[in-house]
Parts: structure tokens; sequence; C-alpha cells
């Protein structure tokens, strides 16, 4: 990790730095690293900074804090045992064997779930859990082509959910756009597309 020019105590506070500064103090750091370099490139009055940031604050409104409150309500899901509940419903539609079906499965729920969560990686860990462990990974499939597609699959979801606020009502609402739809529905063909593609790429990787 570090070179060989590193004393021992510079790596030692470069471990520490890296322990506490984790990815949520990354984000904060980089919008001030930004801010900064906006104020060098365009010069503009200290006082524009809060007044846009005000502005845009109230275009986003409460979708703002969506995401968390999403990704924790999918940490809750896992806790209370959905994962399994949806297993044992899966188990009933699935033909024994079929490994086809159960990718198919896999990746719809994925993408299903995630626009019910309007987050991929919440869906993530309940679908996994559900339906990717014991239907595919169980089968011989590969863990690593599963997980990756599976949780790509899931953005698949994203594209098409106005749960996903962040993604699909805050631009429309940035731009001001008359349907706040038209986001979703710009991306809706693709994202079909590209889910159709996750199923076939993930039965003929996962299980070669």
């Amino acid at each position: 990790m570090y070179p060989a020019s590193v004393s021992g105590p510079q790596r030692c506070a470069g471990s520490y730095l890296l322990k506490i500064l984790g990815a949520n103090n990354a984000i904060g750091i980089s919008g001030i690293i930004a801010l900064i370099a906006a104020f060098f490139i365009f010069r503009p009055k200290p006082v524009y900074a809060v007044k846009d940031c005000t502005r845009l604050t109230d275009n986003v409104g409460v979708t703002g804090i969506l995401p968390q409150v999403l990704a924790a309500l999918g940490a809750v899901f896992t806790a209370a045992g959905v994962g399994d509940v949806i297993a044992a419903g899966v188990n009933a539609v699935i033909p024994q064997g079929n490994l086809f079906a159960a990718t198919a499965v896999y990746c719809i729920a994925m993408a299903l779930f995630t626009m019910i969560m309007g987050n991929g990686f919440a869906a993530f860990s309940v679908i996994t859990v559900g339906i990717g462990i014991p239907f595919l990974v169980a089968q011989g499939a590969d863990p690593v082509v599963v997980g990756a597609l599976g949780l790509t699959a899931g953005y698949c979801g994203t594209l098409m959910t106005p749960m996903a606020a962040n993604f699909n009502i805050l631009p429309a609402a940035l731009l001001e756009t008359k349907n706040k739809y038209t986001v979703i529905l710009s991306q809706l063909p693709m994202a079909l597309f590209m889910l159709a593609v996750h199923i076939v790429l993930m039965y003929f990787l996962a299980f070669k």
C-alpha cells in the first residue's frame, strides 16, 4: 500500500487517517475541494455559494434524504427475515433444477425489489439471501458473477422507479420538466433491454 520510502511513523499516520476518514467523510471532503476549485475557476461572489445551495436544497426537498432512509430500510428487511420469506415463495415457483428460470427470477426480483426500495444495495442483501445463494450459488453458480451481475441487474430497476428520487425525480425537478417522470420514461426501454442482457450473461457466465 505504501512506497518503500515511507517511514513507519508516516505509515501509522496514514493508516489512522484512512481509519477515521470513511466513505461518508470522503464525500464531504470532495465537496469542499470542488467548491474551492469552483471559486478559483469561476471567481464568483462567496454569497452565491450560499444562495445556490439553498435554491438546490429547496428544489430537491425531502427526496434528498431518501437514499439513506431506503438503505436503512433494506437492513431492517434483511434482519427481519424477509429473504427467508422470499426464498419460501420462490421455491414453489421455480422448477427443480431449472437454472435458467432461477437466474431469470433472481435478476427480475433484484430489479423489482430495487424499484420498491429505490436502492440497489438495499435490495441486494434481501434478494441475494433469499434467491441468489440458495437457488444459484448452492447449485454451483460462481458467486462472483452472481454478485456482480445481480447488483447491476438491480440498477436496471433503479432506472425505472420514482423511488430512486436522487436519480430520476431530482433531475426532472432541477430541469423543471413538465412531466416529473420524463427521465424514467426515457430510460425505460434501455433498462428492460439491459435486464434481459443480465439474465443471459449471468446464465452463461455463472454456470460455465
